[in-house]
């Protein structure tokens, strides 16, 4: 079977423009969030907008998505740099009472949906063949590939399944501390290409 073509900017540049167009999005605060922090943890669409509260450790800056959550029923960590840190800790004097991280303007029993974020990129100007939500895992995997980062360690961080549970976990364990420091300097990165649009940031790993 076919794998989905989903459309996404891997172009340095035009991230940087994406995501100073993300930053002025005046919009519903948990949309306008979620989309603030998604190209810092490129995480599946699902597994952002359903998040709760209880999921995060801000202190310890660590997500840890419940098996329930996963699409490959696994519990997968993500490390928080500590611009996602800000992002969360800012959202969390609003959101903060009820359990969804992102909830539904329409009801706090609800987390937001799929198409509440698609609508927000069409207003930006982003066509459905430009920018997807899941674009921003394509971007991530793209660019952290080009920078030489080690393949196991961008897999596991995208929590791509692994056939073998007992290695998967093992891995997930072993490549945590990688992950932590990758995470650390893609938000880094992406904060660069933010700020400088018209010439390319280069990676801040030395590896």
């Amino acid at each position: 079977m076919q794998s989905k073509h989903f459309a996404a900017i891997t172009d340095p540049a035009e991230i940087g423009h994406l995501l100073r167009a993300i930053d002025e999005y005046q919009g519903d605060i948990s949309v306008t969030y979620a989309l603030r922090i998604m190209p810092y943890v490129f995480v599946r669409s699902g597994e952002l907008r359903a998040a709760e509260w209880q999921e995060i450790n801000l202190e310890e800056a660590e997500w840890i998505i419940p098996a329930g959550r996963m699409k490959m029923r696994s519990p997968h960590v993500v490390p928080l740099a500590q611009q996602v840190v800000k992002l969360f800790s800012d959202l969390k004097a609003v959101t903060g009472t009820g359990p969804y991280i992102f909830p539904s303007p329409f009801s706090a029993g609800r987390c937001i949906s799929d198409v509440g974020l698609l609508n927000a990129l069409r207003r930006m100007g982003y066509s459905k063949g430009q920018m997807t939500i899941h674009g921003f895992r394509t971007m991530a995997s793209t660019l952290l590939n080009e920078q030489k980062y080690r393949p196991d360690v961008i897999e596991a961080q995208l929590s791509h399944g692994d056939k073998d549970l007992i290695r998967a976990a093992y891995n997930r364990a072993e490549y945590l501390s990688e992950r932590r420091q990758m995470m650390n300097e893609w938000a880094v990165y992406l904060d660069g290409l933010r700020e400088q649009t018209d010439h390319l940031v280069e990676p801040v790993a030395n590896k």
